[in-house]
Protein backbone atom coordinates (compact mmCIF):
# COMPACT_ATOMS: atom_id res chain seq x y z
CA UNK A 1 0.00 0.00 0.00
CA UNK A 2 1.57 3.07 -1.13
CA UNK A 3 2.05 5.86 1.51
CA UNK A 4 -0.66 9.26 1.30
CA UNK A 5 1.54 11.19 0.98
CA UNK A 6 3.25 10.18 -2.38
CA UNK A 7 1.15 10.01 -5.59
CA UNK A 8 0.38 6.57 -7.27
CA UNK A 9 2.04 6.14 -10.68
CA UNK A 10 0.25 7.90 -13.73
CA UNK A 11 -0.15 5.57 -16.72
CA UNK A 12 -0.72 6.84 -20.15
CA UNK A 13 -1.48 4.39 -23.07
CA UNK A 14 -0.67 5.74 -26.81
CA UNK A 15 -2.22 3.19 -28.74
CA UNK A 16 -3.35 2.71 -32.50
CA UNK A 17 -6.96 1.52 -32.71
CA UNK A 18 -6.91 -1.98 -34.86
CA UNK A 19 -9.74 -3.72 -33.49
CA UNK A 20 -7.57 -6.68 -32.36
CA UNK A 21 -6.57 -8.31 -28.93
CA UNK A 22 -4.19 -5.31 -28.94
CA UNK A 23 -6.72 -3.13 -28.15
CA UNK A 24 -8.86 -5.43 -25.71
CA UNK A 25 -5.60 -6.03 -23.50
CA UNK A 26 -5.03 -2.21 -23.30
CA UNK A 27 -8.47 -1.25 -22.33
CA UNK A 28 -8.96 -4.10 -19.85
CA UNK A 29 -5.73 -3.47 -18.51
CA UNK A 30 -6.64 0.36 -17.91
CA UNK A 31 -10.14 0.01 -16.25
CA UNK A 32 -8.14 -2.33 -13.89
CA UNK A 33 -5.70 0.02 -13.00
CA UNK A 34 -8.85 3.24 -12.50
CA UNK A 35 -10.32 0.21 -10.12
CA UNK A 36 -7.37 0.27 -8.15
CA UNK A 37 -7.26 4.15 -7.43
CA UNK A 38 -4.52 4.30 -10.05
CA UNK A 39 -4.95 7.44 -12.71
CA UNK A 40 -4.49 5.86 -15.98
CA UNK A 41 -6.24 6.85 -19.53
CA UNK A 42 -5.81 5.71 -23.36
CA UNK A 43 -5.03 8.14 -26.32
CA UNK A 44 -6.51 6.33 -29.20
CA UNK A 45 -4.61 6.81 -32.17
CA UNK A 46 -5.53 6.68 -35.88
CA UNK A 47 -5.18 3.20 -37.93
CA UNK A 48 -2.63 5.10 -39.88
CA UNK A 49 -0.52 6.00 -36.93
CA UNK A 50 1.22 2.63 -37.34
CA UNK A 51 2.29 2.57 -41.14
CA UNK A 52 2.07 6.46 -41.70
CA UNK A 53 3.11 8.19 -38.11
CA UNK A 54 4.15 11.52 -39.60
CA UNK A 55 0.35 12.10 -40.95
CA UNK A 56 -1.02 11.88 -37.19
CA UNK A 57 -0.64 15.20 -34.87
CA UNK A 58 1.57 13.61 -31.59
CA UNK A 59 -0.65 14.46 -28.94
CA UNK A 60 0.41 15.88 -25.87
CA UNK A 61 1.66 13.77 -22.51
CA UNK A 62 -0.48 14.92 -19.33
CA UNK A 63 1.47 16.63 -16.18
CA UNK A 64 0.38 13.98 -14.29
CA UNK A 65 1.79 10.86 -16.29
CA UNK A 66 4.58 8.70 -15.11
CA UNK A 67 5.45 5.77 -17.01
CA UNK A 68 3.82 5.67 -20.83
CA UNK A 69 2.99 2.02 -21.82
CA UNK A 70 2.85 1.46 -25.68
CA UNK A 71 2.96 -1.76 -27.91
CA UNK A 72 5.92 -2.48 -29.50
CA UNK A 73 4.93 -1.87 -32.60
CA UNK A 74 3.90 2.13 -31.74
CA UNK A 75 6.38 4.61 -33.55
CA UNK A 76 8.55 6.90 -31.02
CA UNK A 77 6.46 9.66 -32.15
CA UNK A 78 4.20 9.58 -29.87
CA UNK A 79 6.14 7.63 -26.99
CA UNK A 80 7.82 10.58 -25.12
CA UNK A 81 10.61 10.19 -23.14
CA UNK A 82 9.32 9.10 -19.67
CA UNK A 83 9.54 6.11 -18.27
CA UNK A 84 8.24 3.48 -20.76
CA UNK A 85 6.94 -0.28 -20.74
CA UNK A 86 6.91 -1.87 -24.20
CA UNK A 87 4.25 -4.96 -24.36
CA UNK A 88 5.09 -7.20 -27.57
CA UNK A 89 1.86 -9.07 -27.72
CA UNK A 90 2.52 -11.05 -30.94
CA UNK A 91 5.58 -12.01 -32.75
CA UNK A 92 5.26 -11.84 -36.39
CA UNK A 93 9.22 -13.00 -37.25
CA UNK A 94 8.77 -16.11 -36.38
CA UNK A 95 10.28 -18.02 -39.22
CA UNK A 96 7.21 -20.43 -38.90
CA UNK A 97 4.56 -17.55 -40.04
CA UNK A 98 6.54 -17.28 -42.99
CA UNK A 99 4.33 -19.77 -45.08
CA UNK A 100 0.95 -18.08 -44.32
CA UNK A 101 2.20 -14.54 -44.80
CA UNK A 102 1.61 -12.36 -48.45
CA UNK A 103 4.52 -10.70 -50.24
CA UNK A 104 3.60 -7.67 -48.91
CA UNK A 105 3.19 -8.37 -45.61
CA UNK A 106 5.94 -9.96 -45.21
CA UNK A 107 7.96 -6.99 -46.85
CA UNK A 108 6.00 -4.58 -44.43
CA UNK A 109 6.79 -7.02 -41.03
CA UNK A 110 10.61 -7.02 -42.30
CA UNK A 111 11.22 -3.69 -43.41
CA UNK A 112 9.22 -1.54 -41.25
CA UNK A 113 7.57 -3.60 -38.21
CA UNK A 114 11.38 -4.87 -37.16
CA UNK A 115 12.79 -1.90 -36.95
CA UNK A 116 10.31 -0.40 -35.14
CA UNK A 117 9.91 -2.48 -32.62
CA UNK A 118 13.78 -2.92 -31.95
CA UNK A 119 13.53 0.92 -31.72
CA UNK A 120 10.84 0.52 -28.81
CA UNK A 121 12.73 -2.04 -27.42
CA UNK A 122 15.36 -0.42 -27.16
CA UNK A 123 14.42 2.62 -25.81
CA UNK A 124 12.73 1.26 -23.10
CA UNK A 125 12.70 0.79 -19.22
CA UNK A 126 10.99 -2.59 -19.06
CA UNK A 127 9.80 -4.98 -21.97
CA UNK A 128 7.31 -7.61 -21.01
CA UNK A 129 5.66 -10.32 -23.41
CA UNK A 130 2.09 -11.89 -23.11
CA UNK A 131 3.20 -15.18 -22.91
CA UNK A 132 6.91 -17.46 -22.51
CA UNK A 133 6.71 -17.87 -26.00
CA UNK A 134 6.37 -14.96 -27.47
CA UNK A 135 9.23 -13.52 -25.17
CA UNK A 136 11.95 -16.09 -26.39
CA UNK A 137 10.74 -14.48 -29.87
CA UNK A 138 11.93 -11.16 -28.46
CA UNK A 139 15.29 -12.78 -26.81
CA UNK A 140 15.59 -14.73 -30.05
CA UNK A 141 14.81 -11.73 -32.71
CA UNK A 142 15.80 -8.43 -31.07
CA UNK A 143 18.83 -9.90 -28.77
CA UNK A 144 16.64 -8.66 -25.56
CA UNK A 145 17.76 -10.73 -22.68
CA UNK A 146 15.48 -8.92 -19.84
CA UNK A 147 12.02 -9.76 -20.92
CA UNK A 148 9.34 -9.78 -18.12
CA UNK A 149 6.06 -12.48 -19.01
CA UNK A 150 2.97 -11.45 -17.82
CA UNK A 151 0.02 -13.34 -19.48
CA UNK A 152 -2.90 -11.95 -20.63
CA UNK A 153 -5.73 -12.08 -18.10
CA UNK A 154 -9.50 -12.39 -18.43
CA UNK A 155 -12.51 -10.96 -16.06
CA UNK A 156 -14.05 -14.28 -15.10
CA UNK A 157 -16.48 -12.43 -13.96
CA UNK A 158 -17.65 -11.85 -17.22
CA UNK A 159 -16.56 -14.78 -18.64
CA UNK A 160 -17.81 -17.32 -16.85
CA UNK A 161 -19.17 -20.94 -17.32
CA UNK A 162 -23.17 -21.08 -17.83
CA UNK A 163 -25.98 -22.15 -15.16
CA UNK A 164 -26.94 -25.13 -17.22
CA UNK A 165 -25.80 -28.44 -16.24
CA UNK A 166 -25.43 -31.11 -19.51
CA UNK A 167 -25.96 -30.08 -23.31
CA UNK A 168 -28.62 -29.65 -25.18
CA UNK A 169 -30.16 -32.06 -27.60
CA UNK A 170 -29.67 -32.12 -31.32
CA UNK A 171 -25.85 -31.73 -33.86
CA UNK A 172 -22.56 -30.92 -31.41
CA UNK A 173 -22.31 -26.99 -31.26
CA UNK A 174 -18.79 -25.97 -32.06
CA UNK A 175 -17.82 -22.09 -32.07
CA UNK A 176 -14.90 -20.68 -34.07
CA UNK A 177 -13.51 -16.71 -32.46
CA UNK A 178 -11.32 -14.96 -35.36
CA UNK A 179 -10.36 -14.20 -38.18
CA UNK A 180 -10.26 -15.39 -41.44
CA UNK A 181 -7.15 -15.73 -41.68
CA UNK A 182 -4.74 -18.65 -42.37
CA UNK A 183 -2.41 -17.98 -39.34
CA UNK A 184 -5.99 -18.73 -37.69
CA UNK A 185 -6.11 -21.60 -39.30
CA UNK A 186 -9.70 -20.24 -40.94
CA UNK A 187 -8.80 -22.40 -44.33
CA UNK A 188 -8.98 -25.63 -42.40
CA UNK A 189 -12.53 -25.16 -41.04
CA UNK A 190 -14.43 -26.24 -44.22
CA UNK A 191 -12.03 -29.32 -44.70
CA UNK A 192 -12.51 -30.15 -41.29
CA UNK A 193 -16.68 -29.19 -41.14
CA UNK A 194 -17.40 -31.10 -44.41
CA UNK A 195 -15.71 -34.56 -42.77
CA UNK A 196 -17.78 -33.86 -39.69
CA UNK A 197 -21.05 -33.91 -41.55
CA UNK A 198 -24.55 -33.24 -39.98
CA UNK A 199 -23.78 -34.20 -36.80
CA UNK A 200 -21.94 -31.05 -36.19
CA UNK A 201 -22.46 -27.62 -36.74
CA UNK A 202 -20.07 -24.82 -36.30
CA UNK A 203 -20.85 -20.94 -35.25
CA UNK A 204 -18.47 -18.46 -36.47
CA UNK A 205 -17.62 -14.73 -36.31
CA UNK A 206 -17.83 -12.55 -38.81
CA UNK A 207 -19.46 -12.84 -42.35
CA UNK A 208 -19.29 -15.33 -44.67
CA UNK A 209 -18.01 -13.02 -47.92
CA UNK A 210 -14.86 -13.08 -45.89
CA UNK A 211 -14.20 -16.81 -45.44
CA UNK A 212 -14.46 -16.89 -49.40
CA UNK A 213 -10.57 -16.72 -50.16
CA UNK A 214 -10.95 -20.43 -48.66
CA UNK A 215 -13.49 -21.90 -50.78
CA UNK A 216 -16.41 -20.54 -48.34
CA UNK A 217 -17.80 -22.61 -45.72
CA UNK A 218 -20.53 -25.98 -45.87
CA UNK A 219 -24.20 -25.65 -45.10
CA UNK A 220 -23.30 -26.78 -41.48
CA UNK A 221 -21.64 -23.20 -40.43
CA UNK A 222 -23.46 -20.32 -39.59
CA UNK A 223 -22.10 -16.62 -39.24
CA UNK A 224 -22.71 -14.69 -36.15
CA UNK A 225 -21.18 -11.49 -37.04
CA UNK A 226 -19.05 -9.16 -35.01
CA UNK A 227 -19.88 -10.07 -31.54
CA UNK A 228 -18.91 -7.75 -28.49
CA UNK A 229 -18.39 -8.99 -24.83
CA UNK A 230 -22.22 -9.79 -23.74
CA UNK A 231 -22.28 -11.90 -26.90
CA UNK A 232 -18.91 -13.66 -27.35
CA UNK A 233 -19.86 -14.88 -23.46
CA UNK A 234 -23.24 -15.84 -24.76
CA UNK A 235 -22.04 -17.71 -27.66
CA UNK A 236 -19.49 -19.55 -25.89
CA UNK A 237 -21.49 -20.28 -22.78
CA UNK A 238 -24.16 -22.14 -26.29
CA UNK A 239 -21.34 -24.08 -27.89
CA UNK A 240 -20.55 -27.27 -27.02
CA UNK A 241 -16.65 -26.76 -27.76
CA UNK A 242 -14.20 -24.41 -29.35
CA UNK A 243 -12.60 -25.42 -32.10
CA UNK A 244 -9.39 -23.04 -32.99
CA UNK A 245 -6.92 -24.76 -35.16
CA UNK A 246 -4.96 -21.74 -35.26
CA UNK A 247 -0.82 -22.26 -36.69
CA UNK A 248 0.28 -19.09 -34.41
CA UNK A 249 -0.44 -17.24 -31.15
CA UNK A 250 1.09 -14.75 -29.12
CA UNK A 251 -1.16 -15.52 -26.09
CA UNK A 252 -4.03 -17.18 -27.28
CA UNK A 253 -7.22 -15.17 -25.66
CA UNK A 254 -9.70 -16.81 -27.60
CA UNK A 255 -8.65 -19.84 -25.78
CA UNK A 256 -8.51 -18.54 -22.46
CA UNK A 257 -11.85 -16.67 -22.41
CA UNK A 258 -13.41 -19.87 -23.86
CA UNK A 259 -11.76 -22.08 -20.81
CA UNK A 260 -12.82 -19.63 -18.39
CA UNK A 261 -16.43 -20.24 -19.62
CA UNK A 262 -15.94 -23.57 -18.50
CA UNK A 263 -15.99 -24.74 -23.16
CA UNK A 264 -13.71 -27.59 -23.84
CA UNK A 265 -11.28 -26.13 -26.32
CA UNK A 266 -9.67 -27.95 -29.32
CA UNK A 267 -6.98 -26.37 -30.77
CA UNK A 268 -2.93 -26.48 -31.92
CA UNK A 269 -0.15 -27.92 -30.14
CA UNK A 270 2.15 -24.95 -31.15
CA UNK A 271 2.97 -21.42 -30.15
CA UNK A 272 1.70 -20.33 -26.78
CA UNK A 273 -0.98 -22.36 -26.40
CA UNK A 274 0.56 -25.38 -24.19
CA UNK A 275 0.90 -22.54 -21.57
CA UNK A 276 -2.95 -21.87 -21.11
CA UNK A 277 -3.98 -25.78 -22.05
CA UNK A 278 -2.92 -28.58 -20.89
CA UNK A 279 -3.30 -31.64 -22.95
CA UNK A 280 -6.09 -33.93 -21.84
CA UNK A 281 -6.42 -31.99 -18.50
CA UNK A 282 -8.01 -28.57 -19.24
CA UNK A 283 -8.34 -28.87 -23.44
CA UNK A 284 -7.49 -31.00 -26.17
CA UNK A 285 -4.49 -30.17 -28.38
CA UNK A 286 -3.69 -31.06 -31.80
CA UNK A 287 -0.85 -30.91 -34.17
CA UNK A 288 -1.14 -27.85 -35.89
CA UNK A 289 -2.43 -28.21 -39.56
CA UNK A 290 -3.71 -31.96 -39.37
CA UNK A 291 -7.55 -31.92 -40.16
CA UNK A 292 -7.60 -35.94 -39.55
CA UNK A 293 -6.56 -35.42 -35.89
CA UNK A 294 -8.69 -32.29 -35.31
CA UNK A 295 -11.86 -34.67 -36.68
CA UNK A 296 -11.13 -37.18 -34.70
CA UNK A 297 -10.56 -34.95 -31.33
CA UNK A 298 -13.61 -33.49 -32.14
CA UNK A 299 -15.59 -36.83 -32.78
CA UNK A 300 -14.24 -38.12 -29.59
CA UNK A 301 -15.20 -35.29 -27.50
CA UNK A 302 -18.95 -35.46 -28.80
CA UNK A 303 -19.47 -39.01 -28.11
CA UNK A 304 -18.02 -38.44 -24.20
CA UNK A 305 -19.99 -36.61 -22.01
CA UNK A 306 -17.57 -37.95 -18.83
CA UNK A 307 -14.77 -35.95 -20.84
CA UNK A 308 -16.15 -33.24 -22.27
CA UNK A 309 -17.58 -32.40 -18.31
CA UNK A 310 -14.06 -33.49 -17.00
CA UNK A 311 -12.20 -30.73 -19.43
CA UNK A 312 -14.60 -28.05 -18.72
CA UNK A 313 -14.19 -27.94 -15.17
CA UNK A 314 -10.82 -28.60 -15.35
CA UNK A 315 -10.37 -25.51 -18.14
CA UNK A 316 -12.70 -22.65 -16.13
CA UNK A 317 -10.61 -23.39 -12.46
CA UNK A 318 -7.19 -23.22 -14.48
CA UNK A 319 -8.07 -20.10 -15.96
CA UNK A 320 -9.24 -18.38 -12.31
CA UNK A 321 -5.76 -19.87 -10.64
CA UNK A 322 -3.61 -18.63 -13.48
CA UNK A 323 -4.57 -16.61 -16.36
CA UNK A 324 -7.13 -13.74 -14.50
CA UNK A 325 -7.44 -9.52 -15.22
CA UNK A 326 -6.65 -9.12 -11.65
CA UNK A 327 -3.45 -10.81 -11.29
CA UNK A 328 -2.39 -9.17 -14.62
CA UNK A 329 -3.27 -5.61 -13.51
CA UNK A 330 -1.52 -6.04 -10.14
CA UNK A 331 1.21 -7.21 -11.93
CA UNK A 332 1.60 -4.33 -14.49
CA UNK A 333 0.78 -2.12 -11.08
CA UNK A 334 3.71 -3.65 -9.32
CA UNK A 335 6.18 -2.75 -12.43
CA UNK A 336 4.84 0.78 -12.81
CA UNK A 337 5.78 1.43 -9.19
CA UNK A 338 9.22 -0.06 -9.47
CA UNK A 339 9.96 1.91 -12.32
CA UNK A 340 9.14 5.03 -10.49
CA UNK A 341 10.04 4.20 -6.89
CA UNK A 342 13.58 6.12 -6.91
CA UNK A 343 11.22 9.27 -7.32
CA UNK A 344 9.07 8.06 -4.46
CA UNK A 345 12.05 8.08 -2.39
CA UNK A 346 12.97 10.96 -3.29
CA UNK A 347 9.96 12.42 -2.03
CA UNK A 348 9.59 11.03 1.03
CA UNK A 349 13.26 12.20 2.20
CA UNK A 350 12.52 15.38 1.25
CA UNK A 351 9.77 16.03 3.64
Amino acid sequence: MASPDVRLPGIWFPAVRRGTGADVFTARLCSGLLAQGMRAEICWLPPRAEYLPWTVSVPAIPDWVDVIHVNSWLHARFCGDRARVVTVHHSVHDYSLSAYKTRAQAAYHGLWVRPTEAAAIRRADAVTAVSEYTAAQVRSTFGCPSVEVIHNGIDVDVFRPPNRGTRRPGAFRLLYVGSPSRRKGADLLAPIMTLLGKDFVLHYTGVAEAFSAWGGLPANCTALGHLDDAHLVQAMQDADALLFPTRLEGFGMVVAEAMACGLPVVTSRCSSLPEIVEHGESGWLCTAGDIDEFVASLRRLAEDAELRASLSLAASRRIRNHFTLDRMVATYASLYRRLTSSGDEDLIRSQ
